[in-house]
């Protein structure tokens, strides 16, 4: 039960990373990517570099032991980053994701994630779960942006 579990996080974290790289790709104007606006604090070029880091960090750095070194603040205070770096970033963010949870043994799924995010232990699939659960708040809040936005670019 629980490989199987993983295996469909992985399937879906693999589909929606490559949404968020067709919701990037879709802004007609590249500079509409970092607009704010009102009360939306957060440009889609922003929250796509904090989904990286959080995918890199939590799947890629904790659970894989990969070099990666997050810089959240860096997350939300660059700005004008190109579209094909940002979608080259994804890809390396996939492939890292798919990398890590295609090895992950039936024993890995159920231990203890190594860190207490919300201050209480969550196993390692419970914590994926809740991932998988923030790339898709995030990958709608992009999707709405871009649909407001991008058209009064």
């Amino acid at each position: 039960m629980n490989l199987l579990t993983c295996d469909a996080l992985q399937k879906l974290f693999d589909r929606d990373l490559k949404r968020l790289e067709k919701e990037i790709k879709q802004y007609q104007n590249e500079s509409t990517l970092w607009k704010t606006e009102g009360e939306i604090a957060n440009s889609a070029g922003n929250l796509c570099l904090h989904l990286i880091g959080n995918l890199n960090h939590f799947i890629g750095h904790v659970l894989g032991r990969t070099d990666y070194i997050r810089k959240r603040d860096d997350e939300f205070n660059q700005s004008d980053i190109a579209v094909s770096e940002l979608t080259d970033r994804i890809e390396k963010t996939r492939e890292v994701v798919n990398d890590v949870l295609q090895r992950m043994t039936e024993n890995q799924v159920t231990d203890r994630y190594p860190l207490e995010v919300f201050g209480y232990p969550m196993s390692n699939i419970e914590f994926l779960i809740h991932l998988q659960g923030h790339l898709n708040y995030h990958l709608g809040q992009i999707n709405y942006h871009r649909r407001l936005l991008d058209r009064q670019a």
